[in-house]
């Protein structure tokens, strides 16, 4: 664990502790950083999923699937 000073948004502070079971601000800081860094980790996963899709041309076959069904109606 490091120790760090640093000036922190006291409004988004409050609202990490008011909508997370976080009691303390450290811990409202950890799962800030935790949640952010879940979220960044899950989008460049997708992204890596989309790119292999696009190469397998899944993505273009779902498009033409989807415009038949559409105009089929």
């Amino acid at each position: 664990m490091t120790v760090t000073q640093i000036d922190l948004d006291d409004d988004a502070l409050e609202r990490v502790m008011a909508t997370s079971a976080a009691k303390t601000k450290k811990d409202a800081v950890n799962l800030a950083l935790r949640y952010y860094a879940t979220r960044q980790e899950r989008a460049a996963l997708i992204t890596k999923h989309l790119e292999r899709a696009r190469d397998w041309g899944a993505i273009e076959d779902a498009r033409r699937r989807h415009d038949a069904e559409k105009n089929a109606l």
